[in-house]
Formats: C-alpha cells, sequence, structure tokens
C-alpha cells in the first residue's frame, strides 16, 4: 500500500514519513511493520502492516487541494457558537478524523474564538495541538510555498 519514502498523515499524530518496512517477531508471530518517523515530537512509530488501514493513515494532501483549502480557511463559516464542551467534543472528532480540511477548520474557529475572547486552557492546547498537526502536513505537501503556509496563521 505504502512504499519506503512515502509522506503520509497518522490521524492524531501529524505527517511523517515512512522510513522502513520490516518484518518483526512479537509472540511467535512474524509480521510487517510500516517503520514511520513523525514531523511533531520527532518520533518513530511501527504499526503493523495489517492495520494500516484501520489506523486510517493516509498519504499527504496534494498541492493541488491546497488552494481550495486555503479559501476554506479564509472564507468559511465557522461552527454555530456552541457552549465550550460540546465546541470542545465536535473539535477533538475533526481532530481525529486525520483529515487537513477538519483540522484546518479547527484551527480556523479557534483562532476566530481567541480574537474575540481568550480560550480556556483547553481549547488554548487544542488549538497549539491542531496547528502543529495542520502545519507538519502543510510543511511535507511538495511545491508549497512559504506565503502558503504563513496564510494558515
Amino acid at each position: 500500500m505504502f512504499e519506503i519514502g512515502d509522506k503520509i498523515v497518522y490521524p492524531m499524530h501529524g505527517a511523517g514519513t515512512i522510513k522502513a518496512i520490516e518484518e518483526k517477531e512479537l509472540a511467535g508471530q512474524t509480521q510487517e511493520y510500516y517503520v514511520i518517523n513523525m514531523k511533531i515530537g520527532d518520533m518513530q512509530v511501527m504499526i503493523p502492516a495489517s492495520k494500516i488501514v484501520s489506523s486510517c493513515i493516509r498519504p499527504i494532501t496534494d498541492i493541488r487541494a491546497l488552494k481550495q483549502l486555503i479559501h476554506n480557511f479564509h472564507h468559511g463559516e465557522s461552527d454555530e457558537v456552541l457552549p465550550w464542551k460540546q465546541r470542545y467534543k465536535v473539535n477533538s472528532e475533526k481532530i481525529k478524523t486525520g483529515e487537513i480540511q477538519d483540522c484546518a477548520e479547527v484551527v480556523r474557529d479557534l483562532l476566530r474564538m481567541n480574537k474575540e475572547k481568550t480560550l480556556n486552557s483547553s481549547e488554548k492546547k487544542m488549538l497549539d495541538h491542531a496547528y502543529k498537526f495542520l502545519n507538519s502536513e502543510l510543511e511535507s505537501i511538495k511545491g508549497i510555498t512559504d506565503n502558503q503556509i504563513k496564510s494558515f496563521s
């Protein structure tokens, strides 16, 4: 499915690069594992090949989708105003999808809210996490410019 050198997104962890595909023996069973170097936290994860699909790992978004993403970031409508607990739950679910559009919406909405009033500590952490997640993928898109990356701040 993926090859060594492919750039991927692992939901809740951000962008990474497949560095190796190795066979490992655990509990008497030999399995193939993808070894992925993640950008955030400079960590390495190993995921069994049999779990790649269920883990929702996907390829990095391509440059063609970026124009629409930037437009939605700047001109899209924010979700209606919800009580913070509901908003936190909705935003958490969006981040868990691992989709760049969902993550960009969380960053957009929380940045807009932060301009109106100070976010609580949980939402500040969420904004920081979502921004790092979004930025890790943006920096991995082939052909993206620094100005395009800066348009998300």
